[in-house]
């Protein structure tokens, strides 16, 4: 039988009866926890040894073992900018006001209204550094300074984009900024950050601005996996979390810290998906399942490995609000608490489906082991663009896939599940209404697109509508 989907109330409902239980947590302890979040860019689901890459990551390999490691974990977007929007607010990136990648030039960014993690911790007394990536806008009010952040070190978007400074704060003190040293000075100025925070409970957003490319390592980890040099980049990344950790340590705060590590979304052109379907810019798995591995000694039990329970980015904000006893921003939150899963309480929380979207487009659909695409653009991303643009597409026959079962999404069963199929679809008209406007405009134009498929059933050959955005 299917996993039935439950009401926005039930949402309410069953964050509420967290809530009462994590609460708990920061209640017993003599100073609400300390929460790291180490975010890397364009890292792939099986580009570290423990997720079954050859490339040596011992440091985070210790953090899944001394805790909890995921299999079912999703970004919220397959690109940059919507991904860290929604990570940062629990919400779909569209009602974020950043649906796409923000280039250098923009002069837009994160919604003045959006509330952002930083802000909800610093309203509980914490102290707040952002290091590395921001992306979500480079002008001064949609900086992370602007949005809750005491500190920031770091660049204002991707390394392949230009101009590209350093930043201390709204300082710049270096342009360009020097690559082959940033993983470096980023990883310093976490640890000073540990090291100085020792009065009031923290928040340390850590966002690696690698593996994305152009890769670039310090001359200690030049050649050092004999693996190239996107492999020497994760290794550099892995001795950043060990730095973190030692931190943590040296200044006896490592039982109250939760840590945790992730990817923005899956690999570019080098990284690995492992056996999944799909890239960066793509909604099938590979572009938006990543690792995830969490951290928090005598509250999450050692030693777990969560292979069937899903969660996303959008429930790390309600879950470190209950956690720490932090006041749930006012704006409807999108994720749901997933405390219960990262204790091992439980193998699943109660969540309404988990919809993939790109830009304004929803092109499938997530619910219990069950994953529904519904549409598609009419070339793969890193095609280039026709004159006519990129269009989202539906496609004639909705596909479904049993995640648990077909990890690599290759064997549609729609025909053997029509019930299924149609229960997913009914889920994602109902969600319609309580979307931007945007979201639903793009709903109906891809609803209404006629559509020629070529012989083999893959990529549509004409289409009379057409959105472009960028996939850095």
């Amino acid at each position: 039988m299917p996993s039935q989907p439950v009401s926005r109330r039930g949402f309410i409902k069953s964050a509420a009866v967290g809530s009462l239980v994590t609460g708990a947590v920061a209640q017993s302890r003599s100073q609400p926890p300390n929460v790291i979040l180490i975010v890397a860019d364009d890292l792939g689901y099986g580009d570290l040894n423990c997720y079954g890459s050859s490339i040596p990551t011992p440091n985070v390999n210790a953090l899944a073992r001394q805790g909890v490691q995921f299999t079912q974990y999703y970004a919220a977007s397959p690109v940059c900018s919507p991904s860290r929007a929604s990570l940062l607010t629990g919400r779909y990136a569209p009602r974020t006001g950043v649906p796409y990648v923000l280039q250098a030039s923009d002069t837009h960014g994160l919604l003045p209204s959006e509330v952002t993690m930083a802000e909800m911790l610093k309203g509980a007394g914490y102290r707040t550094m952002c290091v590395g990536k921001w992306h979500l806008g480079s002008l001064p009010q949609f900086m992370p300074n602007s949005k809750g952040f005491d500190e920031f070190y770091g660049l204002p978007y991707s390394v392949d984009m230009s101009p590209l400074p350093l930043l201390q704060n709204t300082n710049i003190i270096e342009e360009p900024a020097n690559l082959n040293t940033l993983t470096e000075r980023y990883t310093q100025q976490a640890v000073n950050f540990i090291a100085n925070s020792q009065k009031k409970p923290f928040f340390l957003y850590f966002a690696h601005s690698f593996p994305h490319i152009p890769v670039a390592t310090s001359e200690a980890f030049k050649g050092i996996t004999g693996m190239g040099k996107y492999a020497d980049t994760i290794a550099e990344i892995d001795s950043s979390v060990g730095a973190v950790l030692q931190a943590l340590q040296s200044n006896n705060i490592d039982n109250n810290t939760l840590v945790i590590f992730s990817s923005d979304h899956g690999p570019w052109y080098q990284g690995s998906c492992a056996n999944l379907r799909g890239r960066k810019g793509e909604t099938f798995d590979g572009g938006m399942r990543v690792p995830f591995v969490a951290r928090f000694p005598g509250s999450i039990p050692a030693g777990q490995t969560n292979s069937t329970g899903m969660a996303t980015a959008l429930d790390l904000l309600p879950t470190i609000a209950s956690l720490t006893g932090a006041k749930l921003p006012p704006n409807p939150i999108d994720g749901v608490n997933i405390w219960p899963l990262l204790t091992a309480a439980q193998d699943s929380v109660a969540r309404d489906i988990f919809l993939f979207i790109d830009t304004y487009n929803i092109q499938a659909a997530r619910m219990g082991p069950w994953k529904l695409h519904v549409a598609r653009y009419n070339t793969p991303p890193w095609v280039p663009l026709p004159k006519i643009g990129r269009a989202n597409l539906p496609l004639a026959n909705p596909e479904l896939y049993n995640i648990l079962n077909d990890p690599g999404e290759s064997s549609d069963i729609s025909l053997d599940y029509p019930q299924v199929v149609a229960e997913i679809q009914a889920r994602i008209n109902s969600l319609l209404p309580d979307m931007p406007s945007h979201v639903q405009s793009a709903w109906k134009l891809t609803a209404s697109t006629p559509v020629k498929w070529n012989a083999a059933g893959a990529w549509p050959v004409e289409a009379e509508s057409s959105t472009t955005d960028s996939r850095s």
